[in-house]
């Protein structure tokens, strides 16, 4: 490019440049244009989430071998109390980390201690270890046992071996590049007298943790005695060791600060748009997808600058250590640097030491021993957990709340790509699979805006009435022959099975349970039981016909397509004869359930031996063809994403527009307690209160105007919870129940009944006007029985 053509950083957006063009940007002086071209490219690959990670330093030790002349970090033996942390301050660390939400466990450590100070190789015999990194392996073990906190590991200098070593033990490492200049090693250069800031070694370090799988960290530190060029040369080579091996998932761009007491003391530190320059470059030298961080202690009156230049994330910030590194730059409090965030138009969101892009490929970047750890903390993001509520569990809901959200309307900004979804939506238009993924990556003024919508929607759709239905549930049997991962209803028949009594009810037990339904008021009795070994279809009409004699006028909601498969399958007749002999029996409706998630890819690992996706729509559509209506389902929050929930709800919707015989859809999140595969460790505890709280909102949007009623299940939201969805899309509260059994199997304990007063007190309390229903959505004349009893 001739000097008389100025360089346009604009062009770098759809590519990245080659090595070639980006040492070209050395001489780009526009500063506006890299930062306008690099916040473009940063929104296209990240939206407007922005992450950190809450986290604790833990300085294990602070000898070190090399002696960088800007460093304070690094002392020698006798200004230190001792010279390795013993396991108890490690802990005492870690413990006030957890306590204060911490996800991540940074071990920071100087060098190789032991290979220059006698003092070092004298207190790792002490601890019983010949070297550095074999204690701090121990003390990551011990941290992550004690306390779930995820360690990251910055030790320095390293060949494979030691790599491998601690990939047991760590989810992420780092080892800054800082810079690639052979240079700056010279006398009077910064790394003088410094062998492991060698850039070949340092280089091999990294690139031996791409070849091992681990997600690394790296990133340059500016302002040290490098040129521009030289910058654009060391994030060249980190470019080039990540196309190689996929495993850099941060850079970072660290500015120099100089400390009293180094050689470094009087350096100048690098202006802000310096720091500025090479953030906007790093972004348009890496691209759209790379994670680039800048410290906001470092730069704590330019937080909205670093943003706008092009940065996703803010890195480590610790509610309970020190930056041990920079200990005169304290951390910002994290509300201050949402509100900063925020400002820009910004989401801030807590990610772990592993980035969420990394976290549905578990089996390639993390050892196979620290994947629990690591769902433990996830959303369905892969973002870390917000808070600690869970469905089913008797919790306040999580401070600063989406119900706290609700509770203020906001103005969408011009263009927000979120608003403009909700509003396509809402207008009935069909969201492809990625539209409707954004809708479920959305944070902060976003999701404020979709439940907004949501209940504007809720709003023109049904009013200002909430529905329920005074129902029975009758679990006719718990012995089932399936092994879904999730359930912790069913019961096998061998005794090392049973957690509690297996039972298999008579005819004459499930006609009394009717007759006290009704007796009660109840308008449905609503049937699901396990797949019995020795259940045919046979015993499905047995149960309809056992009803209807009992209580002719009672509508049987019964049997889910699971059940009405495997009654065909063993009757030996078609799908249509098996509901058409049912209908005739009395059944009126099926529950939409043992869908979970419908999509073939998650039924796999919760359910493999269920019916798979199109066998379950097989059901409902030929049960909507002989007449009966069924409701729709969605279990999520175990170990799905939010691309299976998109997939999910648009196969639900196109089912619908075919067919029509969808009456609602019931969000139902994981309730995990109890749960074989979170107790094996193999799911995540149910979804955040945020993704269940959206859930309802988003499927009020996407399923419109095909599904007019959203339920929510207060047996697992709770009563706040149910009540913060019918201010987020959702109409309707469902049943009153009476003897539900199988969420409190599964850890749940919010009862198993609600009584209809006590549903209309709550519905009142926010508003809204309270009907009681049947099962079509039509007001029931009310029924009031004042015993509460229920067999």
């Amino acid at each position: 490019m001739s000097q008389a053509e100025p360089m346009d950083p604009r062009s770098f957006v759809s590519a990245p440049p080659s090595d070639a063009l980006a040492l070209e940007l050395a001489g780009c002086e526009d500063l506006a244009a890299l930062m306008s071209a690099a916040a473009g490219l940063r929104d296209k690959g990240h939206g407007n989430i922005v992450t950190y990670s809450p986290k604790v330093f833990i300085p294990l030790t602070q000898l070190c071998r090399d002696v960088c002349h800007y460093c304070t970090f690094a002392k020698t033996p006798r200004r230190l109390d001792r010279p390795y942390l013993l396991a108890e301050d490690v802990l005492a660390i870690a413990r006030a980390g957890a306590e204060a939400g911490c996800h991540e466990a940074l071990f920071t450590l100087g060098d190789k201690p032991e290979l220059r100070y006698n003092a070092a190789r004298e207190a790792l015999a002490e601890l019983g270890h010949e070297t550095t990194l074999s204690y701090l392996a121990e003390m990551a073990q011990l941290v992550l046992d004690e306390t779930g906190l995820l360690p990251h590991l910055n030790a320095g200098v390293m060949d494979a071996s030691d790599l491998e070593s601690l990939r047991g033990v760590s989810v992420s490492q780092g080892l800054m590049l800082e810079s690639s200049s052979p240079r700056l090693l010279e006398r009077g250069g910064c790394h003088y007298g410094s062998p492991d800031k060698e850039p070949a070694v340092r280089l091999r370090t990294i690139e031996d943790a791409g070849r091992l799988n681990i997600p690394f960290t790296s990133g340059i530190l500016i302002g040290i005695g490098e040129t521009r060029r030289e910058r654009i040369e060391s994030l060249l080579e980190l470019r080039r060791l990540h196309q190689a091996h996929g495993h850099l998932q941060e850079i970072i761009i660290q500015n120099f600060r100089r400390k009293p007491g180094t050689v470094m003391a009087n350096a100048p530190e690098p202006s802000e748009e310096e720091l500025l320059w090479t953030i906007a470059v790093a972004r348009l030298i890496l691209g759209a997808e790379a994670n680039i961080q800048a410290p906001p202690n470092l730069s704590p009156d330019s937080l909205s600058r670093i943003l706008q230049a092009g940065i996703n994330d803010w890195g480590g910030v610790s509610p309970v250590t020190p930056d041990h590194v920079n200990p005169e730059a304290p951390w910002p409090e994290v509300m201050r640097l949402a509100r900063a965030t925020a400002a820009e138009g910004k989401a801030l969101a807590p990610r772990l030491p592993i980035y969420p892009e990394y976290t549905p490929h578990l089996d390639r970047w993390v050892d196979s021993a620290l994947h629990t750890a690591v769902l433990r903390r996830m959303d369905a993001t892969g973002h870390g957990r917000t808070d600690d509520w869970c469905p089913g569990a008797t919790m306040p809901i999580p401070r600063f709340s989406l119900d706290e959200i609700i509770e203020t309307k906001t103005a969408p900004v011009a263009g927000n790509p979120v608003h403009r979804l909700a509003m396509r939506a809402a207008e009935g238009h069909t969201l492809n699979e990625s539209e409707v993924v954004t809708l479920f990556e959305a944070r902060g003024a976003d999701q404020q805006l979709l439940c907004q919508a949501a209940d504007e929607l809720r709003a023109e759709v049904n009013g200002e009435t909430v529905s329920y239905i005074v129902t029975r549930n009758i679990n006719y049997t718990n012995i089932c022959g399936f092994k879904c991962g999730f359930c912790a209803f069913s019961k096998g028949r061998g005794p090392k099975e049973l957690r509690e009594a297996a039972y298999d009810l008579p005819l004459t037990e499930i006609q009394q349970r009717t007759r006290e339904a009704r007796l009660r008021g109840a308008v449905e009795v609503c049937l699901q039981g396990g797949i019995h070994p020795k259940y045919t279809g046979q015993t499905y009409i047995d149960i309809c016909r056992a009803i209807k004699e009992a209580e002719p006028g009672i509508h049987i909601h019964a049997f889910s397509p699971l059940e009405i498969w495997q009654g065909a399958h063993t009757l030996g007749v078609s799908l249509e004869e098996m509901l058409t002999e049912l209908k005739a029996a009395g059944l009126s409706s099926l529950p939409g359930t043992a869908a979970e998630i419908l999509d073939d890819e998650v039924r796999q690992i919760i359910c493999a031996d269920k019916l798979n996706t199109a066998e379950w729509f097989e059901v409902v559509r030929t049960a909507h063809s002989v007449g009966l209506t069924t409701t729709a389902t969605i279990m999520f929050g175990h170990v799905d994403r939010p691309v299976h929930w998109a997939r999910h709800l648009l196969r639900l919707r196109e089912a619908q527009t075919e067919t029509g015989g969808f009456t609602e859809l019931v969000p139902l999140p994981f309730v995990h307690m109890q749960s074989p595969i979170y107790r094996k460790g193999h799911a995540r505890k149910g979804p955040t209160y945020r993704e269940s709280i959206l859930m309802h909102a988003i499927s009020r949007l996407v399923l419109h105007p095909h599904i007019r009623n959203i339920q929510t299940s207060w047996t697992k939201m709770g009563r706040e919870g149910a009540l913060t969805c019918l201010k987020a899309g959702a109409n309707d509260l469902g049943g009153t129940l009476m003897n539900e059994s199988i969420s409190r199997a599964a850890g749940a304990s919010h009862g198993q009944e609600m009584l209809p007063d006590d549903l209309e007190a709550m519905i009142r309390s926010i508003g809204r006007v309270p009907m009681e229903r049947n099962n079509t959505y039509q007001p029931v004349l009310p029924v009031r029985i004042a015993s509460a009893t229920a067999h």
